[in-house]
């Protein structure tokens, strides 16, 4: 008996230990041999995150940053670990809640609207977010026909939404749940966006919540550096819909911003950063077990770099900010005044509107300031565009790129270029003005000199009341019978071509959209008009020749015209690109070099006659501008003292353009100098600002800065008014 039982014990002790190796081979084979070699059973997952690279600084010709970036925070999900997270919703719940305590937005992709009665609102969103939902519609069996309120009940069940939970609460977390299984479905989507730049309070609310899947990320915000040149330096912005077609195949995200105006749009591919891809993995309950950059392959499959984030170039465009910030203060100081009846106590400009200012380098054809009024504050313009939009005088109005007016007498050396360059005046030769020009038939159209207009009887003649006077005082007083009778020697055709030659009319080349405008012709005319007022007549020669009619040009025209005349003809392409420097500031990515757009030859003798002319408008007696810069009247003024250069002579020309009867004209005024070897342009154009030598004192204040001399003067004379 005792044998058995020995023998029994023995039998189950070898069953046992044959059940022993047969779960250590089982378990080796499951730990070992399965895994191969990797015994670490810990549950990961593994995602995609995009890491923000830095967009490209905007700094002016002198260094200084006008645009940069702010360093921001974002709120980052990871969906593998917030979809296996306990009490998920109730999570989500409470995050949702206290973002809406806290007044922080966030965004989500679900194409229902937050608000009952639900409707789709798949208008919104661009191509790839529509074709995503259709995937996932696709991809849960549901039909794409459904309705969206039906649509929100089958999600409410499918995600356990609580019944007693409102409609717009489980709208809110039904919206997160969509951007967590998009990811599952389009797995090339990066990790859902919940929150951008939030700011240091809010994050550490929101992380002490301790959300699942939560995680902060380091990101960068657009940041102004100046309150000047708001409406060049431009904004950015999501891509739209319009946009999404241009963008996806330069490789943009959905959710890209891309320059919207200004800067920021015309020199996106420079500013351009490229975002890194990550790939993030991490257990389940969100601890990073390791972080690389994804791999980028070639056509063939071969691992040829990595995602990582690459930061835009830097951009150094031409403006001088400091000289920017001194044209847009006097523009300012001078539009106030113009409208305070307490100071313009003459009433002429109590109307005015808006203006603008052009200031060019001469020989590279660079822009050194480009300034509309009025402005606005450009870091503010997405919070308070509508209440911009209705703001009076349109601040948002570029003036000078956009605005097209007529150029008044500052088109007069266009007239006596094509004069004496045709042959139909000499430089010496004298006409004796009669008031009221009477050379044609039609006795209802009798063109008069302003001087006669406003007193009548009275012409313009020498200093010294000999009748007759030359080129040279005709562009000093600004004397209308003089150009009318230039006009009535020569054609349209070459009066057309010299404007042409001059710039008026054309393309400036500048890198922002610019309203290119038109020249007084018969062309012109017809395109504006139509019946019997589109007829091309004498009479509109005559007008053109003083800058009426159809003449329509921009300021920026006006200041490449400017500069042309003072570079005796070479016409020189406007830019305010200086140069592209890589993200680092070491290496130069590419230059701008001067750029002739085309060349009129004027002889020397019609150069310094124009010169001369335009010299006096400062030096004469009678100059529409000599209250300023130097000229006989210079004392006159509030404690602005003279000018202080007199090594700087200015050559300047003012300008009347008429408008509607009981306001006030707009007015122009251009300006270049040193005479002898001219390195500076100005154009001035004011809407309903009266004489164009209102202008001057701006102007001066301009150039004074620029030549580092102070401050300036008002001017008081009128254009072509005896003085």
């Amino acid at each position: 008996m005792e044998r058995i039982s020995r023998f029994r014990a023995i039998v189950m002790l070898l069953i046992v230990c044959m059940i022993l190796v047969l779960f250590s081979i089982r378990l080796f084979t499951m730990q070992i041999i399965e895994t191969k070699g990797d015994t670490d059973n810990t549950q990961t997952y593994t995602t995609l995150t995009r890491v923000k690279a830095a967009r490209g600084d905007i700094l002016d010709r002198n260094g200084n940053i006008l645009v940069g970036n702010r360093a921001s925070y974002d709120l980052v999900f990871n969906h593998y670990v917030i979809k296996s997270a306990d009490n998920r919703n109730d999570h989500l719940y409470k995050l949702i809640k206290k973002a809406q305590e806290l007044g922080i937005e966030y965004t989500d992709h679900f194409p229902i609207s937050k608000t009952y009665p639900f409707v789709y609102t798949l208008d919104s969103l661009n191509t790839s977010w529509r074709n995503y939902f259709q995937r996932y519609m696709v991809d849960r069996s549901l039909d794409s026909d459904i309705s969206a309120p039906l649509l929100m009940d089958t999600l409410r069940d499918r995600y356990n939404i609580p019944d007693e939970w409102a409609e717009e609460d489980a709208r809110a977390v039904v919206g997160l749940l969509y951007e967590f299984d998009l990811r599952g479905v389009v797995g090339t989507l990066s990790n859902y966006v919940f929150m951008e730049d939030i700011s240091d309070e809010h994050l550490s609310v929101l992380l002490e919540m301790n959300i699942p899947g939560l995680m902060v990320e380091s990101s960068t915000v657009r940041e102004y550096y100046t309150t000047y040149a708001a409406h060049i330096l431009g904004s950015v912005g999501a891509i739209d819909n319009d946009e999404w077609a241009y963008y996806k195949d330069q490789g943009y995200a959905m959710d890209a911003f891309v320059g919207k105006s200004g800067f920021e749009e015309a020199f996106e591919s420079d500013l351009r950063a490229i975002d890194g891809t990550r790939v993030d993995v991490v257990d389940k309950h969100g601890t990073i077990i390791s972080q690389y950059y994804a791999n980028i392959y070639d056509k063939d499959g071969n691992v040829i770099g990595k995602q990582e984030p690459r930061a835009g170039a830097n951009v150094e465009i031409t403006i001088d900010i400091e000289l920017q910030k001194v044209a847009e203060d006097a523009l300012a100081r001078k539009m106030k005044e113009l409208r305070d009846p307490l100071v313009n106590q003459g009433g002429v400009g109590l109307d005015a509107e808006g203006a603008a200012i052009i200031v060019m380098e001469i020989e590279t054809g660079e822009i050194l300031v480009c300034a509309s009024y009025p402005t606005f504050d450009l870091s503010t313009l997405a919070d308070n565009y509508d209440t911009i939009e209705q703001e009076k005088f349109a601040p948002l109005f570029n003036r000078a790129l956009s605005g097209a007016y007529p150029p008044g007498s500052t088109y007069k050396m266009t007239t006596l270029i094509a004069a004496m360059e045709n042959g139909h005046l000499q430089y010496d030769e004298e006409i004796i003005t009669e008031g009221v020009f009477t050379k044609f038939d039609d006795p209802s159209f009798r063109p008069t000199c302003l001087i006669w207009s406003k007193n009548p009887g009275v012409t313009h003649k020498k200093i010294d009341g000999t009748p007759g006077i030359d080129a040279t005082i005709a562009l000093e007083v600004s004397c209308n019978y003089f150009f009318y009778e230039l006009a009535y020697r020569m054609t349209i055709d070459q009066l057309d071509a010299t404007a042409k030659g001059l710039g008026l009319g054309e393309p400036t080349g500048v890198e922002l959209p610019e309203v290119i405008g038109h020249r007084s012709n018969a062309e012109s005319k017809a395109q504006q008009y139509t019946g019997m007022l589109a007829s091309w007549v004498q009479g509109d020669k005559i007008l053109t020749a003083i800058g009426q009619s159809e003449n329509r040009f921009t300021p920026m025209q006006l200041c490449v015209y400017t500069a042309t005349l003072a570079n005796q003809g070479v016409r020189l392409k406007a830019t305010f690109l200086s140069r592209v420097v890589a993200a680092d500031y070491r290496t130069l990515v590419r230059e701008s070099e001067p750029e002739i757009m085309s060349t009129m030859e004027i002889s020397d003798t019609t150069y310094w006659t124009y010169l001369q002319g335009m010299r006096q408008v400062v030096t004469g007696p009678r100059g529409t501008a000599n209250a300023t810069f130097g000229g006989p009247k210079d004392w006159i003024g509030d404690a602005d003292g003279l000018w202080p250069y007199a090594d700087i002579e200015v050559c300047a020309k003012t300008g009347t353009a008429q408008t509607f009867k009981d306001r006030s004209d707009n007015s122009a005024f251009l300006c270049f100098a040193p005479m002898d070897d001219p390195k500076i342009a100005i154009a001035i154009y004011g809407e309903r600002t009266g004489s164009g030598g209102s202008f001057a004192g701006v102007a001066e204040e301009i150039m004074r800065a620029y030549f580092s001399l102070g401050d300036s003067g008002d001017v008081i004379v009128q254009e072509n008014q005896l003085g």
